[in-house]
């Protein structure tokens, strides 16, 4: 009977621990803002951890735990790979930040 307990104490552990680490990922769009932002971001520069960090507190997370380019052909379906995307030769670009609680 004690193994089971034990047992049963190890999962409710384990699932409160899963529960409590929450991860989302966000998907934004790099604008050329005039401010930076989109080059510490999107070009993957030490300024984007802030940025990051800060993308993610202002949504309820703690952390940041990554920030990286992400290429259109990732985004099943939400974004055109060219045209209405690109204006005068130039394409959005898109990061991506992981955020946890």
């Amino acid at each position: 009977m004690r193994p089971l307990l034990a047992l049963l104490s190890s999962a409710f552990i384990v699932a409160a621990a899963n529960a409590s680490a929450e991860t989302r990922v966000f998907i934004i769009n790099s604008q050329a803002d005039g401010y930076g932002i989109d080059q510490c971001l999107a070009k993957g520069e030490k300024c984007g951890a802030q940025v990051a960090r800060t993308y993610c507190q202002s949504r309820g997370f703690a952390q940041a735990s990554t920030y990286r380019p992400v290429d259109p052909d990732e985004i099943t379906g939400s974004v055109p790979k060219s045209g209405a995307n690109c204006s005068h030769g130039h394409c959005d670009e898109y990061v991506a930040i992981t955020c946890q609680r």
